[in-house]
């Protein structure tokens, strides 16, 4: 084989054909069949038509670029040419999209999500070009995907070895790599990966065990304390209970049943770790009431039924005696069917309840005359009633949330407002969520997703809620006894929907659908950042027999995982919880499981009886393969005292013996919620933001302010890869 020397001008006939049209001389013609090499041809040029100019570098496969695009540029579909703008379908099954070109993430390798949203490690053709918005799962490109890092999306990153370009802020501290300040909404909310690397995962689906048999009084409302113990409460009115009031004897009468004497208890206290029980007093009617934990860690039952509906109930952590002190004709108004929010400075707005379109604004102590307020929104979204009979209403217990910027977010049956809580104003109307009703008594779930807290606590924070499930809008019309004589038992729906609250243009997204449908049920933050779905029915709304077909089956959800990725089932209970249950997270990771009375009064026949045994559930992270990797906060090394803004410190250990770093573990803080009626009021999770590690002492900032974090008493958890510590008691303020 031989090559035409520089000086010839055109190619000798025979034999002196050039290899591969490499190094043709200038001037040559345009080769037609492989027999002439235009300047700068690439091995492999072929076929390109007789009279071109310039062949394109490359297009395997024989296809055919116009000559007259220098440079490869605007092939036709079904061609590319290395050059920079391939359009889309040019690359024949996503094989070999040319390097520093992408057709606008619409056209990744089989395998891909539509939208070129979620490709798969590999995916990735010419080493340097991920689709916009491209992630493999867990948001990171594949390591060597990139080489500078030009086009992996913001949130990516590959093992710490390639970063994007032109970032400015941490993974984390210590790594070479950063991250723009950038979020899909484009609203620059700091939203970083969770971890530097694979979380651990485990096979292991939980554990039930009944840790008390019979407890004797159904936990209708329920708060978990800083004290370790858990405060519930049922109705006073509707009969006995089946526990007598300590001590024996003891039989206050009752002002809602005709002053009579009562020696049943309404009330107790709960520990969580041993099972024991202690009565507690209630005297007004707490029955389908609210309530919220002040700074100092007591709790505030409001509202109820009858004499208890304009009430307002202390249970103190110090007070001798175990009962509460309570208030009567306090409240602007009656609340039944009340949801409670706490704000930044401790106060709370007591919102809504059964005609009642307006709030209470109530300071942060006992000794207060509240300010009613009204509120508009909550009258708008009463659904009618039916011909001539009671409201269907769809909006009680309504979805309120704190967010950043120290307004309420509110969600009632089917939309939403931002509302300012001094004054009622409403600063935005949010969409219509399309599918159903999603409040009481239709009964859906909804949480705010955890908040992501930067180092230094001057990035904004993503803010989303999430509401899932209920039933459609004439679901309590037609099983309630009260509206029909035909029941009949709709199915819940299963659908779930985000909402970027502080979005400049915030819409309803579709996220993936529950694995199964669920009314009545719970939506827990757990320590991890993950949530969990548990109690409730399939079938049917809150109210008394009104659902059947329980719900007995957790499911996990991972709002961090791809779509397609983000539930999964745990093992079922064999207990139903319906109606007038709740589910609690404990400081040992554990699932606190009560009541359940879909009953006027407490019926031990049927399906569906009256439930008083309390379970534990024993989540996926409790897996005893996992126990090794699960840190141990040291408590008296740790700071237990937080203050906005500052620097406090946590110390932990490993029985791996590992010496953690950064992107190995999370520090996270949760307000334990009052929990009724499906809705877990003021329950919020905060990813603090992590200055350093050395030696398992983690150095962290807390919350900027009480916008973020309302004062009062959290549990902190150190998580190791999804895998959290016992949490200990902090306070903040």
């Amino acid at each position: 084989k031989s090559f035409i020397k520089v000086e010839s001008q055109c190619p000798p006939k025979e034999p002196t054909l050039l290899p591969e049209g490499k190094d043709c001389p200038p001037g040559a013609p345009t080769h037609s069949g492989g027999k002439d090499s235009p300047p700068e041809a690439h091995p492999g040029c072929k076929d390109c038509p007789p009279g071109g100019k310039e062949c394109p570098p490359a297009h395997p496969g024989g296809k055919e670029c116009p000559c007259e695009a220098p440079g490869g540029k605007h092939c036709p579909p079904g061609a590319h040419s290395g050059g920079k703008d391939s359009p889309p379908g040019a690359h024949p099954e996503g094989k070999d999209c040319p390097p520093g070109t992408h057709t606008g993430g619409k056209d990744c390798p089989p395998g891909a999500h539509p939208g070129g949203k979620d490709c798969p490690p590999g995916a990735h053709s010419g080493e340097k070009d991920f689709p916009p918005g491209a992630h493999t799962g867990a948001k990171e490109c594949p390591a060597g995907a990139h080489p500078g890092g030009k086009d992996c999306p913001p949130e990516a990153h590959s093992g710490g070895k390639e970063c994007p370009l032109e970032s400015s802020v941490p993974i984390f501290p210590g790594s070479k790599c950063t991250l723009p300040i950038a979020d899909p909404s484009g609203g620059g909310f700091y939203n970083p990966p969770l971890y530097g690397q694979v979380p651990l995962d485990t096979h292991f689906k939980g554990e039930w065990v009944i840790h008390n048999k019979n407890v004797g009084v159904n936990a209708m409302h329920f708060q978990l304390m800083s004290n370790n113990k858990a405060v519930w409460t049922d109705t006073t009115n509707l009969g006995p209970s089946s526990k007598e009031l300590g001590p024996k004897g003891n039989c206050p009468r009752n002002p809602d049943n005709k002053n009579e004497p009562d020696c049943y208890a309404h009330g107790l206290q709960y520990d969580v770790d041993t099972g024991e029980v202690v009565t507690a007093y209630v005297k007004t009617d707490p029955w389908c009431s609210s309530g919220h934990v002040l700074p100092n860690g007591d709790l505030v039952s409001t509202g109820g039924n009858r004499l208890g509906g304009r009430s307002v109930r202390l249970f103190s952590l110090t007070e001798p005696g175990l009962k509460f002190v309570e208030r009567e004709k306090i409240l602007g108004v009656g609340r039944w069917y009340s949801s409670n929010c706490v704000l930044e400075d401790g106060s709370a707005v007591i919102v809504g309840g059964r005609d009642a379109y307006s709030y209470d604004l109530m300071p942060p102590n006992f000794n207060f005359r509240t300010t009613v307020i009204r509120l508009p929104f909550l009258k708008q979204t009463t659904e009618p009633a039916v011909g001539k009979g009671l409201y269907v209403e769809n909006n009680l217990y309504p979805f309120t949330f704190l967010i950043p910027d120290g307004n309420v977010f509110i969600f009632a049956n089917d939309r939403a407002i931002r509302f300012n809580p001094k004054t009622g104003a409403t600063v935005q109307e949010y969409p219509v969520l399309p599918g159903g009703s999603r409040n009481y008594p239709t009964s859906g779930q909804a949480a705010l997703l955890p908040l992501r807290l930067s180092p230094d606590n001057s990035k904004p924070i993503p803010v989303e809620v999430v509401v899932c499930g209920g039933n459609k809008k004439d679901a309590f019309a037609n099983v309630d006894a009260a509206y029909t004589k035909n029941r009949v038992f709709s199915p819940a729906l299963s659908d779930c929907n985000r909402i970027k609250v502080l979005a400049e243009n915030p819409v309803w997204e579709k996220d993936q659908d529950m694995p199964s449908p669920r009314t009545m049920g719970d939506l827990l933050l757990l320590p991890n950042g993950q949530l969990l779905f548990i109690n409730g029915a399939k079938k049917g709304t809150s109210g008394w027999e009104d659902a059947e077909d329980p719900n007995l089956t957790p499911a996990l959800f991972m709002p961090e995982n791809s779509m397609g990725m983000r539930f999964k089932e745990l093992n079922p209970t064999t207990i139903p919880r319906m109606y007038h249950s709740i589910s609690s997270v404990l400081p040992d990771g554990k699932i606190l499981v009560a009541g359940s009375n879909p009953h006027q009064f407490y019926t031990f026949k049927g399906p569906y009886p009256t439930e008083l045994r309390v379970e534990k559930f024993h989540p996926h992270y409790l897996d005893p393969k996992l126990n090794k990797e699960r840190p141990v906060i040291k408590d008296d090394a740790t700071d237990k005292v937080l203050k906005y803004g500052k620097k406090f410190k946590v110390t932990f250990t490993l029985k791996s013996n590992k010496n953690l770093g950064y992107g190995d573990v999370l520090l996270t803080l949760l307000y334990p919620p009052f929990t009724t009626h499906g809705f877990s009021q003021n329950q919020r999770l905060l990813i603090t933001g992590v200055e350093s590690i050395e030696n398992n002492v983690i150095t962290a900032v807390g919350p900027p302010s009480g916008k973020i974090a309302p004062p009062g008493y959290y549990l902190m958890f150190v998580t190791h890869l999804n895998v959290p510590s016992r949490g200990i008691w902090v306070h903040i303020d």
